[in-house]
């Protein structure tokens, strides 16, 4: 059920900076492309595709490893320095979105 309200919390997101960008590259003049949508939109739609998706799969990743952590820790505190590895690299993924997101989103 919680999945549900993420997967459409996020897609209101995309939609969101979508449109902001759509609405920025049309304040600019820019170009349009064959289907009438500027260039700059499609790249704003990428970014918050990129965003989105990263921000999605980190959630997943750190929900399921932050429990499997808890629960190792909880038997064994000695391995709380491994298992924070585990967590760390879940929370690289959102932030690689965030970058590769930063990349095209100045692009515009």
């Amino acid at each position: 059920m919680k999945m549900k309200y993420a997967f459409a919390f996020t897609l209101c997101m995309l939609l969101l900076v979508a449109g902001v960008g759509v609405a920025a590259a049309a304040d600019d003049g820019a170009a349009e492309s064959v289907s009438g949508t500027t260039d700059s939109a499609w790249i704003a739609i990428a970014a918050s595709i990129a965003m989105a998706g990263s921000a999605l799969a980190a959630g997943w990743a750190i929900s399921t490893t932050g429990v499997a952590a808890a629960g190792a820790t909880a038997e064994k505190p000695e391995t709380f320095g491994r298992v924070l590895i585990f967590v760390a690299l879940a929370e690289a993924i959102a932030i690689y979105g965030l970058l590769i997101a930063f990349m095209l989103w100045t692009k515009i």
